[in-house]
């Protein structure tokens, strides 16, 4: 059979799961580049409980030819490794699937499916038989099931023992015995199962210049070819490891080798207020400074947003959204901070904005905020997701520009301030909203006051209305100039930003882009045509207007209960209301193809999609 062909050859999903805090992650994670580095395009999706130990928790694999990453709730293959989801577990599998279990423990019949076929593998009583303590016992149980995929899947057993070598180089005795659970798993599923399944691998040759990546751990990598050094923030899941990843490679590669001195400086603040001013002052100071956060972080913030946006100070903020309100689930993904991010803080405010679809993307995006935020003097948000940034992606090799030069914005140097001839900090010189600058200490003549309470252009205090007006006026008009300069959105169909194209269209942003592509590719091959488009920044350049105008119906399809970019696009275009469907999922689960298609059917239906 010719590589990746055949119906269940390299496309199907399956599930883990297992109970938090049992070593998993290592054998989840172990699958998964297994199967990547067979060639084999991959995601995985990680669904923790929010606690430290002993809840349910699974992960999700999918395994697409054709390289679709969305998440896929139809599973052919579950590993039933939790009694406590069994009910659930056993539930979710498709028809016709299969369900790999611990038979060490009798099943109850009231648990099987006709429908369905049960694969027992005495997982617990092997490790018992062949291991020593009860904590690794309970490892290798996990890796043993790793091992019965092996041969029920027709994983590569080099591939497996390659990375076991890689992991474990310093530390030769666990290579030993986690290949022995490998072959204690896959040597029972082949001597009492029909091996490979049905649904099976071959290896490709799909994978080769990819790699696989969380968005948190790309974001952070971004932060550092853009030249920050300074981080500050407080821990907040889903953003923790992004400032993790950041401080790895710092201490990698901002370290000087002959002096040991580091040229970075991360604090870990008292709380997320804290870390706002501390990236605000060091920002002040001509740095470039970071914080990553959550919603609940970006709210505690929202006081030194607005200083920032008054007061004209570069910053950068991460937010890695997940569900809400309050402390909702903090270990699901959805979109709720849109709004929250384009308008923080109180009184009239705006910001730019930016929507990374994946990993690669938070890599990129990254540099580009902290230019655009010295570009623009101004906060700029880069609103990833717990999806993207928690979870592995398969992504192209991140590409960099060595010529790349860091853009400083309209900063005086001093010999520019010694020459000019009078320094207003506010004042707008050349007609483009943004007024320069100057660092401190670098000139006498560049002083000024900084000043978060009103002030006129030329930074004096007031309280007099029309020289508030002026200031605020621009502020609004240099935030919203910066249109053309966020990345731009990214259009799908030949004319879709004319009239020529499709009656309805598409839009979306962020983590929802990779199952709108999915359904819209379904309906196509169902001669049902849509054009689309991704909005990747705000505020919205002309393009985005362009789109809106030449549709007799936009369905806009989001995460979040209360249709944010819907309402979002209807506060700064010109579009009118009722051009603009919603189509929404905020479950806290990763959206899928079927939530699109569904949520199309449910206004439309697919014959009135698909009519001339």
């Amino acid at each position: 059979m010719a590589s990746g062909s055949g119906p269940g050859v390299n496309d199907f999903a399956l599930k883990v799961g297992t109970v938090n805090g049992t070593g998993s992650a290592s054998a989840n994670g172990l699958l998964l580049q297994a199967l990547f580095r067979m060639g084999i395009p991959v995601s995985g999706k990680n669904v923790f409980p929010s606690n430290i130990q002993g809840l349910p928790t699974w992960y999700e694999i999918r395994v697409n030819r054709n390289g679709h990453t969305a998440r896929s709730p139809d599973f052919q293959l579950v590993v039933a490794m939790n009694p406590q989801s069994y009910v659930r577990d056993i539930e979710e599998v498709a028809s016709g699937g299969w369900i790999l279990y611990d038979s060490s423990r009798e099943l109850d019949d009231q648990l099987r499916r006709e429908d369905v076929t049960f694969l027992g593998v005495p997982l617990a009583e092997m490790c018992v038989e062949h291991f020593e303590g009860a904590r690794t016992r309970i490892l290798m149980k996990n890796i043993a099931y790793v091992g019965a995929l092996v041969s029920l899947l027709d994983i590569d057993m080099d591939v497996v023992k390659g990375m076991l070598e890689e992991t474990f180089a310093k530390k030769p005795h666990l290579i030993d015995a986690n290949l022995k659970a490998i072959e204690l798993g896959a040597r029972y599923a082949a001597e009492h199962f029909d091996c490979p399944l049905p649904i099976r691998l071959e290896a490709m040759d799909a994978t080769k210049e990819c790699v696989m990546v969380t968005g948190n751990q790309a974001a952070g990598l971004g932060c550092l070819y853009a030249g920050a050094t300074v981080g500050a923030w407080y821990p907040i899941t889903p953003s923790t490891s992004l400032m993790d990843s950041f401080t790895e490679f710092c201490h990698r590669f901002r370290v000087d080798p002959e002096t040991g001195r580091k040229r970075f400086c991360i604090i870990q603040a008292e709380d997320e207020l804290a870390a706002a001013g501390m990236v605000i002052g060091a920002s002040w100071m001509g740095a470039r400074a970071f914080t990553p956060t959550s919603g609940p972080g970006i709210s505690l913030m929202s006081e030194f947003i607005g200083l920032a946006y008054y007061a004209e100070i570069p910053s950068v903020f991460f937010d890695v959204q997940r569900t809400g309100p309050s402390t909702g689930m903090p270990t699901r993904t959805q979109q709720g901070d849109i709004l929250l991010c384009a308008y923080a803080s109180h009184g009239d405010t705006k910001h730019i904005c930016l929507y990374p679809a994946n990993p690669k993307e938070c890599f990129e995006f990254a540099v580009a905020a902290f230019d655009l935020a010295e570009r623009f003097q101004t906060p700029v948000f880069v609103l990833s997701d717990l999806d993207i940034g928690m979870n592995d992606w398969m992504v192209p090799k991140l590409e960099w520009d060595d010529a790349y030069v860091p853009d400083r914005g309209k900063v005086l140097s001093a010999s520019e301030i010694e020459e000019a001839e009078s320094f207003y900090r506010y004042l707008d010189v050349d007609g483009d909203h943004i007024p320069y600058r100057t660092l401190p200490g670098v000139h006498p003549k560049g002083a000024y006051f900084t000043r978060g309470s009103g002030h006129d252009k030329y930074g004096r205090y007031t309280e007099g209305s029309d020289e508030y007006v002026e200031v605020v006026d621009r502020l609004r008009d240099k935030v919203d100039s910066a249109g053309d300069r966020v990345p731009q959105p990214e259009v799908f169909g030949e004319r879709a930003l004319t009239e020529g194209g499709t009656r309805y269209g598409l839009i979306s942003l962020g983590g929802c882009h990779w199952a709108v592509l999915e359904a819209r590719e379904d309906l196509a091959a169902r001669g049902v045509e849509l054009d689309y488009l991704r909005v990747r920044g705000f505020p919205f350049c002309g393009d985005v207007e362009a789109f809106l105008e030449h549709h007799e119906r936009i369905f806009v399809v989001e995460q979040n209960r209360d249709e944010q970019l819907r309402r979002l696009l209807l506060m700064e275009t010109a579009c009118p209301k009722e051009k603009l469907e919603s189509i929404t999922y905020y479950g806290g689960q990763p959206l899928s193809k079927g939530h699109v298609l569904d949520g199309l059917a449910a206004h439309v239906g697919l014959a009135e999609a698909a009519a001339p």
